[in-house]
């Protein structure tokens, strides 16, 4: 028979799923180097641009572990092709809509869409396992991690070429075709949802936090909104989000399968200061690839291309930092370098200004890039480590939201800092900001002595 000649893990099952997952962090980053391009085509200043950064990642923050909620219960395949079926659509968007509500209705399908990959590939290659009656292979994981993590690099530079070259629509339009490809092969090779019947979600839908998921939305954007528009004095939309965030954090500690699980991160203090130096670090490297390239541009002078060539190096350092931590046994030593290098970054920002030379412009990137690689990789095994088996999916779904609140946090500080065009002064005030994130995340490294055992390679 054909399931018994054909290797579990191979191509066929490997190169579709791997696709999807690095399209959340392609489209993440590749839309730095455009933002300057949309605001001058659409008439929209550096404070409202912002948003298709906010934008993307809000929607992500509450897809992420929703569809990890449909993969497991609806199917990791239906949700995986659903999952790029809107992306596609999303990429058609501004083609129909050039405007600024047409591009932010785009990205906020993109990152809706995208957030379908990661969870549904998990669920998938367990499943897989499982059927097979194999072991997963460590290198598959570490695969997923190290693809998202390149082309996260990856992204300004794509995103530089396509803007030069066929203009900002292009980094839209791009995810039709890889979308499109991820579909069609995931349709004819990834193996069907046999366990988990099509209408298991409509009989228990109460299992979707739907409340805590609407709490979280509603607290993040009136935030977001009041930090992207202080000079309104919105203190009531402050107030408000106070409120309704009190209000759903109750919620959450009396629902037995929360949006957030509160719970868990109190009881697990390892976990808990994994995650807070995940987003610490992820404020810092987002902010740097947001807010530096709108730098680059609007005042260093650089072309949307030459920006994104200048941020090369930092991906190549970063790919090779996390093959090379990829398989040590070691969480603290790469953990203390991945806070110290952005620090020095962040305090290297401060020094910066339209007259520095392109050597040191490439210092700069390259003391987050290096930092990125080896934060992405450690950070992961320790959460696989600190996380209890039985709730590694939902760890794991949880990790990226913090990710995520760190880019919206960075968004925010790139609209405060630039307001309507970047400046020299602006870069400085972000990279003082950046500087005392990292350090933060350093303290929670050199401070946590859990990481000083080692864990086993592959992890993660």
């Amino acid at each position: 028979m054909r399931a018994s000649t054909t290797p579990p893990f191979g191509a066929r099952f490997v190169v579709p799923l791997l696709i999807g997952p690095v399209l959340n962090p392609v489209n993440t980053t590749m839309v730095s180097v455009a933002l300057v391009p949309i605001s001058a085509a659409l008439g929209v200043g550096s404070s409202t641009v912002v948003w298709l950064v906010a934008g993307l990642y809000l929607a992500s923050s509450i897809a992420q572990p929703t569809m990890g909620t449909l993969a497991d219960r609806f199917g990791p395949r239906r949700t995986y092709l659903f999952g790029l079926a809107v992306v596609v659509v999303a990429g058609v968007v501004p083609l129909v809509s050039a405007t600024f509500a047409g591009v932010l209705v785009s990205r906020v399908l993109i990152g809706i869409g995208t957030s379908a990959a990661y969870p549904s590939a998990m669920t998938m290659i367990r499943d897989q396992s499982a059927r097979a009656g194999v072991a997963t292979p460590p290198a598959l994981l570490s695969a997923v991690s190290i693809a998202a993590l390149a082309t996260t690099a990856v992204g300004p530079v794509l995103g530089g070429f396509l803007v030069g070259s066929f203009g900002w629509p292009a980094i839209f339009v791009v995810n039709v075709p890889l979308a499109g490809l991820a579909l069609v092969l995931s349709w004819l090779w990834l193996p069907g949802d046999d366990t988990r019947p099509a209408s298991r979600l409509l009989a228990d839908p109460g299992r979707l936090d739907v409340v805590g998921m609407a709490g979280f939305a509603v607290t993040t954007t009136a935030v977001l909104v009041f930090l992207l528009d202080l000079a309104s004095g919105y203190w009531w939309l402050l107030a408000g989000s106070v409120l309704v965030g009190a209000l759903t954090v109750r919620w959450e500690l009396r629902r037995t399968a929360p949006f957030i699980d509160l719970r868990m991160l109190r009881r697990n203090g390892a976990l808990t200061r994994t995650y807070l130096r995940m987003m610490l670090l992820y404020f810092g490297f987002y902010s740097m690839t947001y807010g530096y390239s709108q730098w680059l541009q609007d005042v260093a002078g650089f072309s949307s291309e030459r920006a994104g060539l200048l941020q090369l190096p930092s991906a190549v350092l970063a790919g090779l930092a996390s093959v090379l931590v990829a398989r040590s046994t070691r969480l603290r030593a790469p953990l203390v370098a991945a806070g110290v290098l952005p620090t020095l970054g962040g305090a290297l920002l401060v020094l910066t200004d339209a007259g520095s030379p392109v050597g040191f412009l490439l210092v700069v990137a390259g003391c987050f890039g290096i930092a990125q690689g080896l934060a992405s990789v450690s950070n992961q095994a320790a959460m696989y480590r600190q996380a209890p088996p039985e709730t590694t999916g939902a760890a794991s779904g949880l990790s990226r939201t913090f990710v995520y609140l760190a880019a919206i946090g960075s968004s925010a500080l790139v609209g405060l800092v630039f307001g309507q065009r970047p400046t020299d002064a602006g870069l400085h005030l972000m990279g003082g900001v950046v500087a005392l994130s990292c350090l933060g995340a350093l303290a929670l490294a050199v401070g946590d002595r859990t990481l000083a055992r080692r864990t086993p390679a592959g992890v993660g």
